[in-house]
């Protein structure tokens, strides 16, 4: 193997050892030959029909399934994360290409209106105005630690973009290296198939901070798209705003995720409660962006049988190894800070890791004075710790909600005398978060139309905006008014005779008539 530092091996995060194959660390150059060719694609591929653009996705999907197990068993190599999470999320990354090939092919979501003119109007006329959203320009995408396929390389910010008709220019994780390769090549082959411009998509990797930043501060890259840490989202978003011409930034930062347990809800299924909590807490291996990191229960009659329950499953969870030594170590260091921490006690800890490369889950329990005085307990650890906080009083619950930051989302457990009678937690939640549960658990993040994964800040530096489902397509758009235009010159979504047949808001009422 070259010992030049220009290239990096991935690590095998179950054994420490490096993977064969070597990958070059992007220059400067290579960013800027990338984020040119997508600024000349741009171009052609702004322009593409609705039909040609949905064929596109919906062959990347397919070249990712051509990919076969070489795809599954590389990222299984570069992540430790078990085969059969990783064919269910090769799934759902082929799933929502095909999902945002349906919503182009279908139209209607560029938001097409017409006010028609008025020309006798008193005492001036109206004049013709018509509106539509049109794709941003070239978008820099990061791929996630977390999620090697589906918040990845042609994961849904990938898929988004380009549905938007926005061409991309893809930054790596060092972690995965192998794997972005392979989706780069799947992506590549649907590009020559359909046969689009080569600067559609454009991949640079590296392990250093320059590559991301020098992508980021490009003057051809009109958007970004972030999935990871709050001190990397930040980084982002401070590079994009100091360059002479700011642009917007979509990081999604993760949070703690509260739960809040009501009385109703603790009193009849406080067995069952645990024992959820536990398995979301736990699921690979803590390291999902929708972790519950933190939750909320009343003091009451059942409240220790909640606490023992919890305390076993915990301590019969086994160790597991995590992504990559460095979030390791972020997490092994947020461990022994809380365990640190006055008036915080250790409810459970599970099975102690048989070598280096494991960790152990833990939760930690503590009251509500102790929780309000401290605001690192409301701060994520990223992997399997969560801290449960006993409240005493209904005000106390409350009180909590209204001190929470931005999370993406929120969970409530309770019967239904537990939502008559805390109505006021519902509407304090809803300005707190993006995703309000009833009765669930917050991991898993379903693609659909109707989704919001993201916040306020700091959950995500774009509160007004999701990272997955449909409506992340309107991330990398933004309107514009065509006033007077002749006939000739209007886009085909503003066409009189709606040629493409989509939904339009006419002098205030939808219609796919023609005018």
């Amino acid at each position: 193997m070259s010992s030049d530092m220009t290239y990096y091996q991935a690590i095998n995060p179950a054994t420490g050892q490096k993977l064969e194959g070597e990958f070059k660390n992007s220059t400067w150059k290579d960013v800027d030959q990338a984020a040119k060719n997508a600024a000349t694609a741009f171009q052609v591929y702004r322009k593409l029909d609705n039909e040609t653009k949905a064929e596109f996705l919906e062959e990347i999907a397919n070249e990712i399934l051509a990919l076969g197990d070489a795809l599954l068993e590389r990222c299984h190599l570069e992540t430790a994360l078990p085969l059969g999470r990783l064919t269910g999320e090769r799934g759902r990354t082929m799933n929502q290409l095909r999902l945002f090939a349906s919503v182009v092919r279908e139209g209607s979501w560029v938001d097409a209106r017409i006010d028609l003119a008025q020309p006798n109007r008193e005492p001036l006329p109206k004049s013709d105005i018509r509106h539509m959203l049109i794709p941003l320009g070239p978008v820099a995408v990061f791929g996630a630690s977390n999620f090697p396929l589906a918040f990845s390389t042609a994961g849904g910010d990938t898929a988004s973009a380009l549905a938007a008709g926005c061409p991309v220019v893809y930054k790596g994780h060092p972690a995965h290296p192998g794997t972005t390769e392979l989706i780069t090549g799947a992506i590549q082959k649907a590009i020559t198939k359909i046969g689009l411009p080569e600067g559609v998509f454009s991949m640079v990797q590296g392990t250093s901070i320059e590559v991301g930043e020098n992508l980021v501060k490009h003057e051809d890259i009109k958007a970004v798209g972030f999935t990871g840490s709050y001190n990397g989202g930040m980084a982002i978003f401070n590079y994009a705003n100091t360059r002479p011409v700011p642009i917007p930034v979509f990081s999604e930062m993760g949070s703690t995720n509260p739960m809040f347990i009501l009385p109703g809800a603790l009193k009849d299924r406080a067995s069952q409660l645990a024992q959820g909590y536990s398995n979301s807490l736990n699921m690979g291996v803590g390291q999902f962006c929708t972790n519950p990191g933190l939750s909320f229960y009343p003091k009451g009659e059942r409240s220790n049988k909640f606490l023992e329950v919890l305390s076993n499953q915990i301590k019969s969870t086994e160790a597991a190894t995590m992504l990559t030594a460095g979030i390791q170590s972020a997490y092994k260091k947020g461990l022994d800070a809380l365990s640190a921490t006055q008036d915080l006690e250790i409810i459970g800890e599970g099975k102690l890791p048989s070598d280096s490369i494991g960790v152990s889950s833990k939760v930690f329990k503590t009251t509500m004075d102790t929780y309000l005085k401290n605001s690192k307990l409301s701060e994520e650890n990223f992997g399997p710790s969560s801290i449960v906080v006993e409240a005493a009083t209904k005000e106390d619950l409350l009180k909590a909600a209204r001190e929470l930051e931005g999370h993406l989302t929120a969970t409530v457990h309770a019967t239904e005398e537990d939502l008559e009678n805390y109505a006021e937690l519902f509407e304090i939640l809803e300005q707190k978060v993006g995703r309000v549960l009833v009765n669930g658990y917050p991991t898993g993040v379903e693609v659909c139309h109707s989704m919001v994964h993201g916040g306020p800040f700091p959950a995500t530096t774009a509160p007004s905006s999701t990272s997955v489902g449909t409506n992340a397509i309107k991330r990398f758009v933004r309107p514009v008014c065509y006033q007077d235009y002749p006939e000739s010159l209007l886009p085909v979504e503003l066409k009189n005779d709606n040629p493409l047949h989509i939904w339009r808001l006419v002098d205030g009422e939808f219609s796919q008539k023609s005018i």
